[in-house]
């Protein structure tokens, strides 16, 4: 009987479209489960591919993507993080997933081992068999806000071990890595010769006291400029998850394998996107904005509903994601995802989906009308009063 590769056969399916599929058959279910804006892409991006397809420009573009959003991208960073790149050094993918697969059929050798900070975004420990290389995952807590902290990296590194892959804002806890904390794993990347691949996709979406100092890019240190390749994207802070446009960040010597996977795997990224996101780059500051305020209003209410219905829940301050305590409940994350979609019809995704930390939490996304957002904290509440017999 044919059958996929073996190690595609032992990747379990995503726990994420499971719960998207099964609230996508069912009447009147709220999802907190997918993590998607449910904002429309700004209409200055709409216009400006809308622009691109009238004007005729409908064919490849370069591997690397269009000179000119390159540019954008490279100002853009500039702005925001005080750090240059050289356009050369941007290259456009199908989203941050491609980037992040291209990261590791480029960097790892069979056995290669590659840290992993978890509960974290499904696809990351995949990709990295994908590449037949080996996932070690590392542990966080609440407790510790969800931080990865260098002793627990320095701990399992082995003579294997060939790269740190870190995700912050992170998706599921919410959790934004503290400058002086990325400087340590820098200290411990550098010492063990390790490259950093770091997923910043939600950069721009930070709330609360983080945003005081903001995202830490990892460029920021001097230090990771030429060992860590930056993966980004468009979908969550520009509402263009269908899009689908990216990009990695990478210096030289990492560079070349990252296009090379690219140029023949790939070819171009969709031209129409690529228009787009010049526009998003020059003009959509300002609905950035108005999208971040609107989740960060959002995300109070969640946060203060979850705790009121007695789920000890860490406060988010990044990305649209809260990543509530279920345990006191007496259910599995599993359980406790099923009965709340079969019994409120509220759709969530169990915690340990993202990685063994996971285990007794759940994910909510706050990327859904307040309205809705009110009334699944309401079913929710009602829910774990009845599970605790109150």
């Amino acid at each position: 009987m044919l059958h996929p590769a073996q190690h595609i056969q032992s990747i379990p399916q995503s726990g994420i479209r499971r719960f998207f599929d099964l609230a996508a058959s069912m009447e009147s279910v709220i999802s907190l489960g997918i993590g998607e804006p449910d904002f429309v892409t700004p209409r200055a991006i709409i216009d400006a591919a809308v622009a691109s397809l009238a004007a005729g420009k409908t064919g490849y573009t370069s591997n690397t993507g269009l000179l000119e959003l390159r540019e954008a991208i490279s100002a853009h960073l500039h702005r925001l993080y005080g750090y240059q790149v050289d356009p050369d050094q941007i290259l456009i993918t199908i989203g941050a997933s491609e980037a992040m697969q291209l990261a590791m059929l480029s960097l790892l050798s069979p056995g290669d081992e590659v840290l992993i900070p978890e509960p974290c975004f499904v696809s990351y420990g995949p990709v990295v068999q994908f590449a037949h290389g080996k996932v070690v995952y590392v542990p966080t807590c609440a407790e510790n806000n969800f931080e990865v902290t260098p002793e627990d990296i320095s701990s399992r590194i082995t003579p294997r071990t060939r790269m740190i892959y870190i995700g912050y804002p992170n998706n599921p806890t919410g959790a934004v890595l503290r400058r002086e904390t990325l400087q340590e794993i820098a200290a411990i990347a550098e010492a063990h010769d390790l490259v950093l691949v770091s997923d910043e996709i939600y950069d721009q979406l930070i709330y609360g006291n983080a945003r005081l100092k903001g995202h830490t890019s990892v460029w920021s240190i001097d230090m990771l400029r030429e060992r860590s390749i930056i993966l980004g994207g468009f979908s969550k802070a520009y509402a263009m998850t269908g899009w689908r446009l990216g990009y990695a960040i990478a210096p030289p010597s990492l560079y070349d394998g990252l296009y090379k996977v690219h140029q023949y795997m790939i070819m171009s990224a969709p031209t129409i996107a690529q228009y787009g996101a010049i526009a998003a780059m020059e003009s959509c500051s300002p609905d950035v904005e108005r999208m971040r305020q609107a989740y960060d209003r959002r995300r109070r209410i969640l946060v203060d509903e979850l705790r009121a219905a007695g789920l000890p829940t860490f406060e988010p301050e990044g990305a649209f994601y809260c990543f509530p305590d279920i345990r006191s409940t007496g259910l599995s994350s599993e359980e406790f995802a099923e009965k709340l979609i079969h019994e409120e019809s509220v759709a969530v995704v169990p915690g340990d989906a993202f990685g063994p930390s996971g285990a007794g939490f759940v994910r909510c996304s706050y990327a859904t009308a307040d309205e809705k957002v009110l009334e699944a904290s309401r079913r929710i509440h009602s829910f774990v009063k009845r599970q605790k017999g109150d």
